[in-house]
């Protein structure tokens, strides 16, 4: 929101502005922050090309056994109801709720046996690639779109390079987008809250009053008159201007605008409506989907987005169904669009949820909390994709082959991003330089 107070103001240094103009409260986690506040704290040591990441959290916990992991030798108390379709790789099978992606599973790589899954009902391993503990005493282990903001900044200053979409839900770690732990608030993920985006709105001001952005700049130059003699002022002034650019810029709006694509581009990705079995979960947000290319396009560095409402204790294959349908097709449309641009090598898009789901049906014919084991859907930023990696016994009770943790994955993703694991470190709040994340890079997909 913008807010413009017109009398004159005395601020603790002592200097007497004729206006003082405030952008701010957009919404970061549970505190309000000026995006001026996000602006000045950035800092940036040197720029890569433009490589990014999508992060689809599929937050309850999806059910491995009934998409990427058919079980067609277990009894059906286990196997369900789905039966395996063949995919346009030779010998790679998936569930029957997912044929685009079975089209084009060229395009994708299947990894069938995630592990080391703590069991919270979060996106924090997700969102972090470590446990909820890393490093709690210091405000905790940054997600990798705060990472990658501190570490280097906006590809466009008018774009923030995390932005993280997921609607606000009942239960609230599903909309988690990331945390910035102990990098503070500055490196929270840009929100853009509310129906018709209002957080992007000017209000608290007659935007006739406003004027054009000539004239409202020449009342910076007046502020900066006013405070020539006070550096800490101008430089509340220069952050002040670069977060004008963001809310004046055309460039952040269009992005999240997705009635500017063709009705064609639209229609492929969905809109995930009617929502059903939503409840205290995320709705099936295909459009979101199709925000998240247009953001990355615009300079976003990393996008994350909440999809659907796994947490299926009872109705286990309606919900697979619907959530998986509207999956299938939001996701074969954003990586046949990534493609279709010349981006899929530059951006990683990744699917997944906090953990599995019990071989065993329930009595409601749900399937309940199974950290023992996961799955995740991987896509883009070079990788060798057409495989599966891993795979679980008989029964899906466990990794028989090739166990992956969180921590690999998120090697990877870095490494995908065009950032070495290995090497490049943040320093934590006592000045000691820490990795990036403690795996290793999966050489499966490199």
């Amino acid at each position: 929101m913008l807010t413009v107070y017109g009398r004159s103001h005395k601020f603790c240094d002592g200097v007497s502005r004729r206006s003082f103009l405030k952008i701010g409260a957009f919404a970061f986690g549970a505190t309000q922050f000026s995006l001026a506040d996000v602006l000045r704290a950035e800092t940036s040591l040197g720029k890569t090309s433009h490589k990014a990441v999508i992060n689809v959290f599929l937050g309850g916990g999806p059910p491995h056994q009934d998409m990427w992991d058919i079980k067609t030798d277990a009894p059906s108390e286990i196997r369900g109801e789905f039966k395996p379709i063949n995919t346009n790789v030779t010998g790679i099978q998936i569930g029957e709720c997912f044929p685009k992606i079975a089209a084009m599973a060229d395009k994708f790589a299947f990894i069938r046996s995630v592990v080391g899954a703590r069991g919270g009902h979060d996106a924090i391993q997700c969102t972090t690639g470590r446990e909820e503990s890393a490093f709690r005493t210091m405000g905790g282990w940054p997600s990798m779109g705060s990472l990658l903001a501190k570490l280097y900044g906006p590809v466009d200053p008018s774009v923030p390079p995390f932005v993280g979409l997921a609607a606000v839900t009942k239960h609230g770690p599903w909309s988690d987008s990331g945390k910035p732990g102990f990098l503070g608030a500055p490196y929270t993920a840009f929100r853009p809250e509310g129906n018709g985006m209002s957080d992007m709105k000017l209000t608290g001001i007659n935007q006739a009053h406003l004027g054009d952005r000539k004239q409202l700049l020449t009342s910076f130059d007046r502020i900066r008159r006013d405070a020539d003699s006070n550096l800490a002022m101008r430089g509340t002034d220069a952050a002040t201007e670069r977060a004008l650019d963001v809310l004046m810029s055309s460039r952040l709006l269009d992005a999240m605008d997705v009635s500017k694509e063709p009705e064609k581009v639209r229609d492929r990705y969905g809109d995930g409506k009617p929502y059903k079995y939503q409840f205290d979960g995320a709705p099936t947000c295909n459009d979101q989907l199709l925000m998240a290319r247009r953001l990355v396009e615009a300079g976003a560095r990393c996008v994350t987005l909440s999809f659907a409402r796994w947490d299926s204790h009872g109705k286990n294959f309606d919900h697979v169904r619907d959530h998986g349908a509207k999956l299938d097709q939001g996701l074969t449309a954003l990586v046949e669009d990534l493609d279709a641009r010349g981006m899929l090598n530059d951006v990683t898009v990744i699917a997944w949820g906090e953990f599995g789901r019990t071989p065993r049906i329930n009595k409601e014919a749900g399937r309940d909390h199974w950290p023992q084991v996961s799955c995740a859907l991987l896509a883009g930023g070079g990788l060798k994709t057409g495989q599966v990696i891993g795979s679980t016994n008989r029964l899906g009770e466990h990794a028989a082959t090739r166990p992956v943790t969180f921590s690999e994955i998120f090697a990877t993703l870095w490494h995908a991003i065009g950032v070495n694991p290995e090497t490049t470190t943040i320093n934590d709040p006592t000045g000691r330089p820490q990795h990036l994340v403690d795996g290793r890079v999966m050489q499966e997909l490199v």
